[in-house]
């Protein structure tokens, strides 16, 4: 039996866990014994549905099926446990109508669902038992399984922790995405530099998601604008198909499923009539592809944006197949209608909240707008109440150049009538500026939608705030920074829709799931309510002096490294000290991001030893990992520079195992999985001001890894519950770099007045990593020395410093694991639960719902009476 067995105690039982009162030791016995037996007929049920899902859904037996087969029949085998909920939780939707929320994101960051639906649904032990009778090993089936890597990173990882739990609150929530058919591109290393290869990941099939043929609907572009008796309509359009692709998304032992749904671009079923007549029938076929290519890739991030037509079509494309879906849904359940042929749409705000992940899918205003007035024949004023009432908008970045401008040209060619529509809100919206500041011609300038300077452009934050009521930041110093600097304007006009939302992370996945030992000794101690309440984990703080628990807490840690180890040995060839310092730096690479401040870092190390070879160090492993957009070149040559100091360093035999430098190739959801658990040291160094929240940061401190960072995202919130004492906080605060930008910033300063930092900085420039080309980076060096907008050298001695003292406190390690205990205990703000909750209280107004939904397996009849 693998170590995921270790979680058969705290998921094997399916009944709700939250018990109303204290059982007797008679109802325990009793409970054991129905339980044991139930666990027989799950085990030989599975068996059973396995086999069946082999033969007749994969048409293979034993002696021809592969390992892959017995994956998609163990895949099939637990989506029959789903399905019956699934049906069961849209009836009770159908049936209560309550309001529910519409999460509209370009990305959903999903992973691998096998396991998790297990967790989920409390099956796991029983499948894990029914696999082992088999013959079968359940872990080695998992890792056929390809991550769903529908996201660049955090802002789509989020997306997915939202997901499970808003369905684990109850609440009738949807996912609406695009289902591209290559994903976030495979990250290949060769010679140090990165390799994009293709991320196809459906080439086998996705036994999780449901084809919906029946709700395809049509998606118009291009065309003209005409005005008639009725009102202006958009004519002469070209039509693509959006076809739905539903994913179940469990709720934590709820019995509650939700739905992602995932479009997919078609080609209209009828062909070209010019090419037939022109007898080109090859042509027509082929042109068809022309439309699907909507929904063909995810755009990779770089946080610079970039006016491509085909992301600008994927954006509306999301948008107004998602419309067309609420408001279908909408009139289905025949709420507030006053004539049978006409939908009262006043009480839409009522059931409806669409919550915009970002400004990727901000054309649901402009988009909501067209439907209500063009086509259900709303007046202006009616429209824009139901769609500002609808819409909240969640800003997830402060950097400039990230924030989308579309080019009015664009708009104009590709959506004609939207354009108008955008017009017209910027018309209005501005007339209330003048209302308010009468003559502030400076002011109404910043707070158009529409920018006029250089080419025409629409800029979508400012069209999502004034088309939304709520907006909100994703960490407290991120939501202050856009009121005081980024949106200060729309602040002053309207400081009743600003708002923030820390984000969260749900512990399911990143704890129960990824950290079976961690979680089982947990629930020992405090009960297993934590799973859905997190900050109960506060109660632990009692024991962070206990030997005894601290020597638990160090084994699990002990036992993640070591796996971690072994994995790294075997992918990479590197032999690694598994009682070293796991210092681990994730995340899309990004100068704001500074993993070049940790390179400088890993460099200091390195000369260090070099220098004095005898002098005691603390042994480090120090592994960064993460992707950069292919058009990247300067984070692209910072993974070069990183393995190629990796390079040296691993092979330089005086320095031996006392540091050793690693670059995880391919950093995704699953591998993360594997890494955060092993964690001992978590580098979150952004320079103050740039990072919105981060949820890796989260991540680490819910595995009891210490964290070295700036007063950056949330990193100030983890500070406030945990304590200073607990985290190592080092580097300028937002105000000290407002200052320093103020006064100019000269890296030269810095570069000469530090001697170590002036010796790093000259190795790279003048090719001591690189000798076969010692121009290989200096171009790095020009970017540190003359245009670093990110103020590396002005963190790098405090930065130095505060590494010393994760030094000293990681070899008395009864401090640092009490310091663990103190992360882990302090982690409760930071479940996704509690964002849910609050986004739910202050944005969408729905309540959370504990209530076990009826088991599928009795009769509906029974069900419902119950």
């Amino acid at each position: 039996m693998g170590p995921l067995g270790c979680m058969h105690r705290l998921l094997g039982s399916s009944e709700n866990f939250r018990m109303s009162r204290p059982q007797s030791d008679t109802e325990k016995r009793k409970q054991i014994s129905v339980r044991g037996i139930a666990e027989i007929s799950d085990v030989n049920e599975i068996k059973k549905t396995f086999n069946r899902h082999l033969h007749y859904t994969l048409v293979k037996d034993r002696n021809v099926a592969t390992a892959r087969d017995y994956y998609f029949a163990l895949a099939h085998t637990v989506k029959d446990h789903l399905v019956s909920r699934w049906i069961r939780t849209q009836q009770y939707y159908y049936e209560k109508d309550p309001k529910r929320v519409y999460y509209l994101s370009l990305e959903f960051y999903m992973g691998r669902s096998l396991q998790n639906t297990m967790i989920n649904l409390g099956i796991q032990s029983s499948v894990d038992e029914a696999l082992y009778q088999l013959g079968l090993d359940i872990e080695e089936l998992e890792e056929l399984e390809e991550d769903a890597g529908l996201g660049n990173g955090g802002l789509g990882r989020l997306a997915a922790c939202f997901l499970d739990s808003m369905a684990t609150l109850g609440m009738a929530a949807y996912g609406y995405g695009i289902r591209y058919e290559y994903g976030i591109f495979a990250q290949k290393i060769i010679n140090g530099e990165q390799q994009e290869e293709p991320d196809d990941w459906l080439r086998f099939g996705n036994p999780w998601e449901k084809a919906r043929p029946e709700y395809m609907l049509p998606v118009n572009f291009y065309g003209r604008v005409i005005d008639t008796a009725e009102g202006k309509k958009w004519v002469d359009t070209q039509v693509v198909f959006a076809l739905p692709y539903d994913n179940p998304i469990p709720g934590y032992n709820n019995n509650v499923v939700n739905t992602l749904r995932l479009w997919s671009a078609k080609s209209p079923m009828d062909f070209n009539l010019k090419f037939f007549n022109d007898g080109d029938y090859i042509q027509a076929v082929l042109d068809r592809n022309l439309a699907e290519n909507i929904s063909r890739v995810l755009y990779p991030n770089d946080n610079v944006f970039e006016g491509k037509e085909l992301r600008l079509k994927q954006e509306y494309f999301l948008c107004a197949a998602t419309l067309q879906d609420i408001i279908r849904r909408y009139k289905a359940a025949n709420f507030g209608t006053r004539e049978p042929t006409r939908t009262n749409f006043d009480l839409m705000p009522n059931k409806v909240a669409i919550q915009l992940n970002d400004t990727h899918p901000s054309l649901a205003i402009p988009e909501l707008m067209r439907v209500l007035v063009d086509i259900e024949g709303l007046s202006w004023e009616n429209a824009w109440d139901v769609t500002v009432r609808c819409c909240a908008y969640t800003n997830h970045t402060v950097l400039p150049e990230a924030l989308e401008r579309w080019p009015v040209s664009m708009f104009e060619r590709l959506l004609p009538r939207h354009l108008e529509i955008i017009y017209h809100i910027n018309f209005l919206h501005l007339q209330d500026v003048q209302k308010r500041w009468p003559g502030d011609m400076d002011r109404m300038r910043r707070m158009s939608c529409v920018e006029e300077d250089g080419e025409k452009r629409i800029n979508m934050a400012h069209l999502s705030i004034v088309g939304s009521h709520a907006v909100n930041g994703v960490a407290a110093i991120h939501s202050e920074i856009i009121k005081k600097d980024v949106f200060k304007d729309f602040y002053e006009m309207n400081p009743e829709k600003f708002q923030n939302k820390t984000n969260g992370i749900t512990p399911r996945r990143w704890l129960v799931l990824c950290n079976p030992s961690l979680s089982d000794l947990i629930t020992e101690k405090i009960g297993d309510e934590w799973t859905v309440h997190l900050d109960q984990l506060t109660k632990l703080k009692q024991w962070a002096k206990d030997p005894n628990f601290q020597r638990a807490v160090q084994k699990v840690k002990q036992e993640n490294k070591l796996r971690l180890a072994q994995l790294l040995e075997k992918d990479y060839g590197v032999k690694i000290n598994p009682s070293s310092m796991f210092d681990i730096h994730v995340k899309r690479i990004h100068e704001y991001k500074r993993q070049l401040l940790n390179c400088l870092h890993i460099i200091t190390l390195y000369n260090r030893i070099k220098k004095n070879p005898s002098a005691k160090f603390t042994a480090r492993t120090i592994m960064i990992g993460g992707k950069a957009a292919p058009g990247y070149y300067v984070a692209k040559k910072i993974i070069k520079l990183i393995n190629m100091v990796a390079n040296v360093v691993n092979n330089d035999p005086i320095v031996g195992e006392k540091l050793k430098v690693i670059y995880l190739e391919n950093y995704r959801v699953t591998l993360a999985e594997k890494i955060i658990p092993a964690a001992d040291l978590s580098e979150q160094i952004s320079t103050a001001g740039t990072e919105a929240s981060g949820t890796g940061n989260m991540k680490f401190m819910l595995n009891g890894a210490l964290t070295i960072g700036t007063l950056d995202g949330a990193n100030v919130e983890m500070a406030e519950e945990m304590g200073d004492e607990n985290i190592f906080i080092f580097g300028m605060t937002v105000d000290e770099v407002e200052d320093l930008k103020r006064k100019g910033y000269n890296a030269m300063d810095y570069y000469n007045a530090n001697p170590e930092l002036k010796q790093v900085v000259d190795q790279i420039q003048n090719g001591f990593f690189s000798p076969g080309n010692p121009d290989e980076f200096r171009d790095l060096a020009d970017i540190l020395l003359k245009y670093d907008r990110f103020y590396l050298f002005a963190d790098y001695e405090a930065y130095i410093k505060k590494q010393e003292e994760v030094n000293s406190v990681y070899e008395n390690q009864a401090k640092w694991v009490e310091m663990a205990i103190h992360n882990i205990a302090s982690s409760g703000k930071f479940s996704s639960d509690r964002t849910i909750i609050d986004y739910g209280k202050d944005i969408w107004g729905i309540e959370p719902n504990y209530q076990k939904l009826p088991d599928p397996s009795v009769p509906r009849e029974l069900a419902l009476k119950e």
